[in-house]
C-alpha cells in the first residue's frame, strides 16, 4: 500500500465512523476503498469489519447521554445482536469466495435502497407511538440484522433503525444510540472471530481503526447538523462504485 493509498483508507475510516454513528452504511465507503487499493473482496470485508469496531464503540460512547435509562433494552436485545454476528461471521468464512462475490452486490443494492429510504424510516420512527417495546418480533429482527452485519454489514444500522421505527415507541436519537451499541457488538464479535478463522489485512485494520475512532466522535458531536441528503448521496455513489468494482473483477 502506497502512502496516498494509506491516507485514502484513513479518510474513508473517518467518514465511515461518522456516518455509522449518525446514519449507518459506513461500509459502503470503506469497502470500495479497500477493493480499490488491491485487497481481495473477502479479505477487504473481514478487515473492514475489524477496522470499524473502534469507530462503532467511539460513536456509542459519544451517544452515552441518550443511552441513559435503556439498560433493560440493551440487556434484552444485545444477545440477539451477538448471536446474529456469530452466525454471519461463520457464514462468511464457510461459504466459498465466489458466493461472497455473487451475494455482496445484491446486499449492496439492498443497503442502498435502505439508505435512500432512510427519510421515510426516520418519519416512521419519529411519529410512531406504540405501547410495546418490540417484543419477540424485534428480538428476532435484531438477530437477523446481526447475521447480515456479521456477513457484510453495510446499512445494518439503517435496518435496525427501521425495525425499531415500526415496533418501538421512542425518540429518534435514543433509538440511534441503542442502534450504535447493537451494531458495535455485532462488528466486535464478528471481528474477534475473524482474527482466528480468516485472513486479515492488519495494516488496513489499523488505518481504518484510527480514522473511524475520530469519525465516531465527529459523528456523535456534529453529525446531526450535517445535511442527510449529502451523506446519502455520497453513500449511493460509493455503493454503486463498489458494485461496479465487484462485477468487473
Amino acid at each position: 500500500m502506497s502512502f496516498w493509498e494509506a491516507v485514502a483508507v484513513v479518510i474513508a475510516g473517518v467518514f465511515a465512523g461518522g456516518i455509522n454513528t449518525v446514519v449507518g452504511s459506513g461500509t459502503l465507503v470503506t469497502f470500495p476503498v479497500l477493493l480499490a487499493v488491491g485487497y481481495p473482496p473477502v479479505v477487504a470485508n473481514v478487515s473492514n469489519s475489524l477496522g470499524l469496531v473502534p469507530g462503532s464503540l467511539s460513536g456509542a460512547w459519544g451517544y452515552r447521554e441518550e443511552l441513559k435509562g435503556q439498560g433493560d433494552r440493551i440487556k434484552r436485545l444485545l444477545p440477539a445482536s451477538i448471536l446474529g454476528g456469530v452466525v454471519g461471521a461463520i457464514l462468511l468464512v464457510t461459504l466459498p469466495d465466489k458466493a461472497f462475490t455473487a451475494i455482496v452486490p445484491v446486499l449492496i443494492v439492498i443497503a442502498l435502497v435502505l439508505v435512500v429510504a432512510q427519510p421515510w424510516l426516520n418519519r416512521k420512527l419519529a411519529h410512531r407511538r406504540n405501547d410495546n417495546d418490540g417484543g419477540v418480533l424485534l428480538w428476532f429482527g435484531v438477530f437477523a440484522a446481526g447475521i447480515y452485519g456479521g456477513y457484510f454489514g453495510a446499512a445494518q444500522g439503517v435496518l435496525v433503525m427501521g425495525l425499531m421505527g415500526v415496533l418501538v415507541s421512542e425518540h429518534l436519537q435514543r433509538m440511534n444510540a441503542l442502534k450504535n451499541v447493537l451494531t458495535a457488538f455485532v462488528n466486535l464479535v464478528a471481528g474477534v472471530m475473524f482474527i482466528f478463522i480468516a485472513d486479515v489485512a492488519w495494516l488496513a485494520v489499523l488505518l481504518l481503526a484510527v480514522g473511524s475512532v475520530v469519525g465516531g466522535q465527529i459523528g456523535a458531536k456534529i453529525g446531526r447538523k450535517l445535511p442527510p441528503a449529502v451523506l446519502r448521496g455520497v453513500i449511493v455513489v460509493v455503493g454503486v462504485a463498489a458494485i461496479v468494482q465487484l462485477l468487473t473483477k
